[in-house]
């Protein structure tokens, strides 16, 4: 306990946004997860000169990458107390505050890239970055964050049936622990930055997640089969703290939703080009890539679906994204 009080204290005192008057200079500290030569954190630094430069270097970001303020889950809980400003998180974690986010968790819940993009950048995606506010997060956009699939040490998974008895690492989401269970694999959540060790030292036996992310973290190095099954689009989300938002004014908001678009624009065409040359890359490194029938996948987790009939708010939404065109 000590240890955390000690640790809140400093990225509190860290943190502060520094807004005394109108005529200030403020500053937004951003806190995320990722690797500086990550497309998201590229898009970040672009939306930072963008912003200074809309707002005549009035409103500035500050960008703290690679966990330096903590893990996505200690950025959130900084950010519902007012401690910092900004972050970025994955759908996956965010679901374990804001609930109805995790629609966005299920497995082939999307058509293809463009139907994803159709769906967060119209009403659904809007309504689910505004539910965030009641929990003092607000949603400000979704970053590409490409589509997940299993890599693994032992074996390629080729079909379901191969994930049995695999430790598969999953995020901290009930969704993705339901999927790998779904599979008849055997979810472990553990954190991003513990994977590699994990992978090393067998805790687990693979994991999942989108071809930037496999070659950036050099997760191939250990993992040598990737399947891309594409079982789930997880996009990332950059979120304010409605604390922080509550004290920008009218201007400043403007200011900065109008970087946050054009940031989203920039950093979906450095994804395509990243996700290319990841896939590259690991194929260079020896990795036996790997793309699977997704029918026998789609089928064996359709049971995740029907646990929802009774959900007035999940099962809804499932159905609106299903029909978007």
């Amino acid at each position: 306990m000590k240890f955390h009080r000690l640790y809140y204290g400093l990225v509190t005192a860290l943190v502060v946004l520094s807004c005394s008057d109108e005529n200030a200079v403020k500053t937004l500290r951003l806190g995320h997860g990722l690797d500086v030569s990550h497309s998201v954190h590229k898009a970040m630094v672009s939306m930072g000169e963008d912003l200074a430069k809309r707002s005549g270097g009035r409103l500035k970001l500050e960008i703290y990458p690679s966990q330096q303020l903590g893990t996505e889950r200690e950025c959130l809980e900084l950010l519902q107390i007012g401690s910092l400003d900004m972050t970025k998180v994955s759908v996956g974690v965010l679901e374990n505050f804001a609930p109805k986010m995790k629609v966005l968790g299920l497995p082939f819940l999307f058509r293809d890239r463009q139907h994803s993009f159709d769906v967060l950048d119209g009403p659904i995606g809007e309504m689910l970055l505004k539910d965030g506010e009641k929990y003092w997060l607000k949603g400000l956009g979704y970053y590409d964050a490409g589509s997940r699939s299993f890599y693994t040490m032992n074996k390629p998974i080729l079909k379901p049936s191969d994930l049995e008895g695999e430790k598969i690492r999953v995020m901290e989401s009930a969704t993705a622990v339901n999927m790998v269970k779904a599979l008849g694999g055997s979810p472990t959540p553990i954190s991003w930055g513990e994977l590699y060790t994990s992978l090393q030292q067998g805790v687990v036996d693979g994991a999942e997640n989108n071809p930037p992310s496999f070659y950036l973290s050099r997760h191939y190095e250990v993992c040598k089969y990737y399947s891309l099954d594409e079982h789930t689009v997880l996009p990332d989300v950059l979120l304010i703290g409605t604390y922080a938002w509550e004290k920008l004014t009218e201007q400043e908001r403007e200011w900065l939703n109008a970087s946050v678009e054009k940031s989203i624009k920039y950093q979906r065409k450095l994804w395509a080009e990243a996700e290319a040359e990841a896939l590259r890359e690991v194929e260079k490194a020896g990795v036996e890539i790997i793309r699977p029938d997704k029918a026998p996948f789609v089928e064996k987790v359709s049971e995740i679906f029907e646990s929802y009939k009774d959900d007035d708010e999940i099962y809804p939404l499932i159905k609106q994204i299903q029909e978007t065109n």
